[in-house]
């Protein structure tokens, strides 16, 4: 069973060794990082899994093995965090021992621990009316939903395919507040959720192929398992299609065939850039704040309970976010 780590330089961290299943799971303990130059030791209170900590798991699409080919180049997944501040690195003058701060650690992940190191310019303070569960359901997912919901005018007709996680379920109220009808695809123990959350109407894509269904205006697809015709089908002319995520070969063809395919018929498909960093989640946090957006939290589980979570979480379980409470 999971035991806090109390001796000086060690912590407990969920770690893996190799691609896989959440069988590559472990507890362990291990020694504590120390920050470098412009770096941050933050303890960490909470941590919410993202599809990106899923596919480092798995080490699948490609990408996903930026650190290592054959082997995982950090053993420690989880990218949200919050915590508290507890050490600064050389040159670090904007957070101090103490800072109660919430972050994206992309790059470097490490939220799955007692400790991790964060650059100082990926974190942000998090609001006091924020609890620290919900502050780590922000950082990587808000961004995504803030920036998939900009590009769509009031009364523009978007589609968001895996609406019912985590970043779909910000991007749902976002949508619903900014005056633009949204068709909301996922599966059907969601359904209930996507309506409740503001979609006009909603698709379980175990039933109906979306992209049958239309003409859109704005397709934002999550998971991105269709083909660049598929997609080209579903759009008005003039319409726009973006992808966040997909395999490699996905990626690859809708930023060749699909913009030549988007060229000849007056539409326009590619790939999403999300931009990072505390500027693009902060906004929806002070929303989330003001109680003007509600952060949708399907469970919180202990450090010792974060495969299982990971299980739900790569089963298309999670209605929301899958937050990791870590700290006491």
């Amino acid at each position: 069973p999971f035991r806090r780590i109390r001796h000086t330089g060690v912590m407990c961290a969920l770690v893996y060794d190799r691609y896989g299943g959440v069988e590559r799971l472990s507890l362990t303990e291990m020694p504590r990082p120390e920050p470098g130059p412009g770096d941050v030791l933050v303890e960490v209170v909470a941590t919410s899994l993202n599809l990106s900590d899923w596919e480092g798991l798995r080490g699948s699409p490609a990408y996903a093995r930026t650190g290592g080919l054959f082997r995982p180049g950090r053993p420690v997944l989880g990218s949200d965090i919050a915590g508290r501040v507890v050490a600064v690195g050389p040159g670090v003058e904007r957070w101090s021992p103490g800072d109660e701060v919430f972050g994206d650690n992309l790059m470097r992940k490490g939220g799955l621990a007692e400790y991790a190191v964060v650059h100082e310019s990926a974190l942000a303070r998090k609001p006091a009316a924020l609890s620290f569960e919900v502050a780590s359901t922000i950082p990587q997912s808000g961004a995504i939903a803030e920036q998939a919901v900009a590009l769509a005018a009031p009364g523009t007709r978007m589609l968001l395919n895996g609406a019912g996680g985590g970043s779909g379920s910000f991007a749902l109220q976002l949508a619903a507040a900014a005056g633009i009808p949204l068709t909301a695809v996922d599966n059907a123990g969601k359904l209930d959720l996507m309506r409740s959350l503001g979609a006009e109407r909603v698709l379980d894509y175990r039933v109906d192929d979306f992209t049958r269904h239309g003409p859109y205006d704005l397709i934002v697809d999550l998971v991105a398992r269709r083909s660049v015709f598929a997609y080209r089908r579903a759009l008005a002319p003039g319409g726009r299609c973006l992808i966040v995520g997909g395999t490699v070969r996905t990626l690859l063809r809708m930023l060749t065939v699909g913009a030549l395919a988007g060229a000849l018929t007056g539409r326009r498909l590619g790939v999403m850039a999300v931009r990072q960093g505390p500027e693009h989640f902060l906004p929806l946090a002070e929303r989330v704040a003001r109680g003007e957006v509600r952060a949708v939290i399907d469970r919180v589980c202990p450090l010792a309970q974060a495969p299982q979570a990971f299980a739900a979480l790569g089963a298309g379980q999670a209605q929301g976010k899958i937050v990791i409470r870590v700290a006491d």
